[in-house]
């Protein structure tokens, strides 16, 4: 059930409306797809790496241990900030959730008590956050599959008020939105951008192979329905929005930029639900997001500790953060993340919002950065397990269609990257912030590659020197015991 809803997030029920407003339902169709497909071979390539070798830092221990070091350090320190501004974002927009229902709650307040309460579930050990994560994910599953139903009901007419069928295919400007053939291109590849970051997050199923009791089983099974929840949730979703709401109603668009704590009534999901008259959409709606937020600041702080917890093991971060107490949690790395969290929440609270904005931009192109570098890391390990000789049947799971799948991905993240910058230069009127804030990303990520491999001389590890067995053990233990518990159940 984690696999499958655990990285449905705000994106699918709020931005999935912006996409199709900008590229019509064909277009946004169309984006989701590319984007889906580009996921799809990034955790093959992940979940490959991290069945056969279980480890707590993941791809950022990959990145150091098949690639460079350097690379290594500069993943995780942007994937450990990335996911830590994300708990600032996340308890911000709780606080803003409950101030639907109250008005005159001050947002600090319950963002506040979100954050106590997180620090808590994670003081719990991962056990906690996965049970929790499993009814959160529930929840948004069971909300997805309704609107789906729901939605093919009020396009049918079996409810509602009238059939819709395909006809809002055929208003003017649809399917794709666009004069002309250029036009539709640069509006689908633009609108992959929305449909990145409503993926955001899928590559923790790397991370928790590292405390999974038999990685070899347990990847393979999570990627596999990793696809059914690109194809059921994104893909169906997109196609129901894009069937049932014109493209050029103005709600869709507004979903997107409008306050969280005003988005429940113009979400998408919300429009098609009352559309069938049901009542009450807008506080389930609501209740969703918030159900929402709740579990991507959890995920956001299991991520950023055990980013934490695996390079301070490594030597790249302080040592401390890389003891953990007698549930499995760095306690010291939580302490941090903690920390930083609140200071950039208080900082967005009593100031302008500038530097938290500028926080914010820094984290977008890193997301992006890391899912390119997840492709490159695969590349280097096949490279490494030829080199040295080694089988492929001695992978738990092998991914499908490599290398293809990776020169595809990588592709494909750099046209996003490109879409990003033509969006930000083509706005009229032209604004520099706007183009600044689109790449700032990158050099910093760089720049924290070139600072490590100056300061300790690293290079390029040589084939035949990659490291392939360190941290094994565990995964083939696990083996192990499958088998001797299927032997002893055969006889």
């Amino acid at each position: 059930m984690i696999a499958i809803g655990g990285t449905i997030g705000t994106g699918i029920f709020l931005s999935s409306g912006g996409s199709v407003a900008s590229a019509g339902p064909l277009g946004a169709l169309i984006s989701y797809t590319i984007v889906g497909t580009m996921v799809f071979f990034i955790v093959t390539s992940l979940g490959e790496m991290s069945a056969y070798l279980p480890l707590p830092g993941a791809f950022t221990t990959f990145g150091a241990r098949f690639v460079d070091p350097a690379l290594g350090f500069g993943l995780g320190v942007g994937y450990a900030f990335q996911w830590i501004i994300t708990v600032t974002i996340e308890v911000t927009a709780a606080g803003m959730i409950l101030q639907y229902w109250w008005t005159h709650l001050p947002m600090w307040i319950p963002a506040l008590i979100f954050i106590v309460i997180l620090v808590g579930i994670t003081l719990l050990g991962v056990k906690a956050f996965g049970e929790l994560e499993y009814w959160f994910s529930m929840i948004k599953v069971l909300t997805c599959v309704v609107f789906i139903i729901i939605g093919i009901l009020v396009d049918t007419g079996a409810v509602g008020d009238n059939f819709i069928g395909g006809r809002n295919w055929h208003i003017e400007g649809a399917p794709i939105v666009g004069e002309t053939a250029k036009d539709k291109t640069v509006n689908i590849f633009t609108t992959c951008v929305w449909a990145f970051f409503s993926f955001g997050g899928t590559e923790l199923i790397g991370i928790t192979a590292g405390e999974s009791s038999n990685p070899a089983k347990a990847v393979p099974k999570a990627i596999r329905q990793t696809f059914w929840r690109i194809l059921l949730f994104y893909i169906l979703s997109i196609m129901v929005i894009g069937l049932v709401i014109p493209w050029t109603d103005p709600t869709l668009l507004n979903s997107v930029f409008a306050e969280v704590n005003e988005a429940a009534t113009i979400a998408p999901f919300t429009t098609v639900f009352k559309m069938a008259n049901l009542p009450g959409a807008d506080h389930a709606i609501n209740a969703v997001l918030l159900t929402a937020v709740l579990s991507a600041g959890q995920s956001s702080f299991y991520a950023s500790t055990r980013t934490l917890m695996a390079m301070g093991r490594e030597g790249k971060m302080p040592a401390i953060f890389g003891r953990v107490n007698s549930r499995g949690v760095p306690l010291y790395a939580l302490a941090f993340v903690t920390m930083i969290a609140s200071i950039a929440f208080v900082a967005d609270l009593v100031g302008t919002g500038v530097v938290f904005k500028w926080l914010v931009n820094l984290t977008g192109m890193s997301a992006l950065l890391t899912w390119m570098s997840i492709s490159v890391i695969h590349l280097r390990f096949r490279a490494a397990f030829k080199a040295q000789g080694r089988s492929l049947s001695d992978l738990p799971y092998v991914a499908p269609l490599f290398p293809y799948s990776c020169y595809i991905s990588i592709a494909l993240a750099l046209m996003i990257v490109f879409m990003q910058g033509y969006q930000s230069v083509t706005t009229v009127p032209f604004e520099a912030e706007g183009v600044v804030a689109v790449f700032v990303g990158a050099p910093v990520f760089f720049l924290t590659i070139i600072i490590w491999k100056i300061w300790h001389k690293t290079k390029l590890i040589p084939l035949m020197e990659v490291d392939l067995d360190s941290g094994r053990h565990r995964a083939l233990r696990a083996l192990q015991h499958d088998h001797v518990s299927h032997l002893v159940m055969q006889t």
